[in-house]
């Protein structure tokens, strides 16, 4: 087949003009061309008079390879890739006498890593300290009405991980050579999620849709020989000369294993704090500091969109920005939210953390996105867990200034540029619950990020036109961008550096950073386990 790149066609394009589109740029007659697929659709609305789609298409013709050798010259047409997975082992079976492997955490890492093992017939034991996900999706939602936080079943802990609560956003920008995040894309269509992940440039599903999938993907994984065990933290790590050798659990279960996926997500602090004990190699690293903002959205569609905001085809309005700041800071958007709501994410009492959510629809009245300032470990000197305290410090400081219920303290954006306190909501409500407190934020934050986006949003003005309103409101306070440690690991096996048997993976390791990177990570892995299981030959090189 060939693949065609930047076909492009206005917005209301009739379907027949699709195949036209392609005999167009090959020159070919109509019965030459046997079939096509859409492999990529964007849009293109960098001129709000001529908004387009661009399409990527894989074409089937009587004539490919005259085609190939006639278009040698033009990169917008190539011999299509084989995209197809291909399994490094296949029907291994275990060793005998060989313990199964043992995945920690049922984020998309951790779910895809067992998805991988369990086809490979290697019967993964999954551990999670959180509840099944409809359990946990009770408790999260029962979280936000009520403000009764339960600290092993919330947004961060749980079936699904931390992105069952968030736009379920399916795009990166990661390498991948073998096309791993098609496997991912692949394996959540057979789970329940829209056809049109597969070939729209920022494929999203939306929380109630995930929900569903996570427990097909459980079913799927069972069905081929793997376990599940909920409410059940991984307490402590046996290691013997080097080696992992087992695991305690919190009700003191013992379990006997030599591979180890740790897929555990950015918060699961007291892991962190165990392993840094047991002598596992970490090294803090960067990530971020800030607040949510919420404007109208449909401000967002008007500035993006121009006369074709609402039109059906374009859906809800996104953006992404990053100014750099005269201090040496940059800021930037992060976890964008059409259409969406600002979430009570926290997972310790006494501790206040925001996120962003959307359904599938994104049909929401509000769009919200944190705005956050990078830091690095220079700015939380000492420990390889130092930035952990860090985050700890202003998330206690966001749950005071809220008023210690998990109200979030909050202020409109034109008072937060003039260091003043807000004192009445604007046209823009608040999405946030339990609810919030109007406040001066100028103490939820440090200064070096105060001054770096109190300099930052003015400059986005000029790129969403409104973006400075001046009752938009800010939220605080967003300290979960990534994990603040790398449980660094080998670059050919991907054990970790000093401790065989365990395999770092996805976020919480500070290999990955949202769902399509984190699950393409949990394969990577899962690949690296076989391989160190010895269960069959390499089909495929690393």
């Amino acid at each position: 087949m060939l693949r065609l790149t930047e076909i492009k066609l206005p917005l209301d394009h009739a379907a027949e003009e699709i195949p036209a589109a392609i005999c167009a740029r090959l020159d070919l007659k109509p019965d030459d061309l046997v079939e096509f697929t859409v492999f990529r659709r964007g849009i293109d609305a960098r001129k709000k008079s001529a908004i387009h789609f661009t399409y990527t298409l894989d074409v089937a013709t009587n004539r490919d390879a005259e085609l190939l050798a006639r278009f040698s010259a033009d990169a917008r047409v190539v011999a299509t890739p084989d995209t197809s997975y291909q399994f490094v082992v296949r029907n291994g079976g275990l060793p005998s006498g060989t313990p199964r492997p043992v995945v920690i955490g049922t984020g998309p890492c951790g779910i895809l890593a067992a998805l991988v093992l369990a086809q490979m017939g290697l019967r993964p034991l999954v551990l999670e300290r959180g509840k099944a996900v409809r359990e946990r999706t009770r408790d999260t939602w029962g979280f936000w009405r009520n403000g009764i936080l339960d600290p092993e079943s919330n947004v961060q802990f749980g079936e699904g991980g931390a992105g069952t609560f968030s736009d379920g956003k399916l795009y990166s920008q990661i390498k991948d050579p073998h096309h791993l995040g098609r496997k991912v894309l692949t394996e959540f269509v057979k789970a329940g999620a829209p056809d049109e992940i597969l070939y729209v440039s920022k494929p999203h599903i939306g929380t109630f849709r995930l929900v569903k999938m996570v427990e097909h993907m459980r079913a799927s994984i069972e069905s081929l020989g793997g376990e599940f065990r909920f409410s059940s933290r991984v307490d402590d790590l046996l290691v013997e000369d080097g080696q992992v050798r087992g695991l305690t659990l919190g009700n003191g279960d013992q379990i006997r294993c030599d591979h180890v996926i740790l897929a555990i997500g950015h918060s699961a602090r007291d892991t962190f704090e165990m392993l840094h004990a047991r002598g596992v190699y970490i090294e803090a690293k960067p990530f971020s500091i800030g607040c949510r903002i919420e404007h109208p959205q449909s401000l967002i569609d008007r500035a993006r969109y121009g006369a074709l905001a609402g039109h059906p085809l374009l859906g809800a309005a996104d953006y992404k920005l990053v100014h750099h700041a005269g201090n040496g800071r940059s800021v930037y958007s992060f976890c964008m939210c059409p259409g969406g709501t600002v979430v009570a994410a926290a997972s310790e009492p006494g501790r206040l953390v925001t996120n962003g959510m959307s359904q599938y629809s994104r049909d929401e009245r509000n769009a919200n996105s944190a705005i956050v300032v990078g830091i690095t470990p220079e700015d939380y000197p000492g420990n390889p867990l130092a930035g952990i305290a860090f985050q700890r410090h202003w998330e206690e400081r966001a749950f005071t200034l809220g008023g210690s219920n998990y109200a979030a303290p909050a202020q409109l954006l034109g008072d937060f540029l003039l260091g003043r306190a807000s004192g009445a909501m604007g046209s823009v409500l608040p999405s946030y619950k339990p609810g919030v407190h109007l406040c001066d934020l100028a103490s939820a934050l440090p200064d070096f990020a105060l001054v770096a986006m109190r300099e930052a949003i003015p400059a986005f003005e000029k790129q969403i036109r409104g973006f400075n309103q001046r009752d938009a409101v800010l939220t605080a306070v967003e300290t979960r961008t990534s994990s603040p440690i790398r449980i660094k690991r080998n670059d050919d096996d991907l054990q970790s550096l000093n401790t065989r048997g365990l395999f770092p993976a996805g976020e919480g390791a500070g290999y990955a950073g949202g769902i399509l990177s984190a699950a393409v990570d949990g394969i990577k892995v899962a690949e690296a386990v076989a391989r160190a299981l010895g269960a069959a030959s390499p089909l495929r090189p690393s």
